[in-house]
């Protein structure tokens, strides 16, 4: 699944001033949402494991790739071939 975060998007003006980055909180809200189109409404998660290695900039176009079934996937967030973030999605 392909997402931007737009430049306009609420949670940027504090995320840091002068100059805004993506909260990870956002782009996991785009994985939870990947997971989701795929496999139907997940309910309560666990992210047991959660890596950020570089960040996502507003109006940068990303890349999540999901591997696993339910109730475990592993996730890896890409700009072109730049890992951004990797880690575990688990229905308890």
């Amino acid at each position: 699944m392909d997402f931007t975060v737009s430049p306009d998007h609420p949670c940027l003006p504090g995320h840091f001033p002068g100059r805004p980055i993506v909260p990870g909180v956002v782009i996991l809200d785009q994985v939870l949402a990947a997971i989701e189109a795929r496999e139907g409404a997940l309910g309560p998660v666990r992210l047991p494991q959660v890596k950020f290695v570089q960040p996502l900039l507003p109006g940068e176009g990303a890349r999540i790739e999901l591997d696993g079934l339910a109730p475990r996937w592993r996730f890896r967030v890409l700009r072109g071939d730049t890992l951004l973030a990797s880690g575990e999605v688990v229905r308890p």
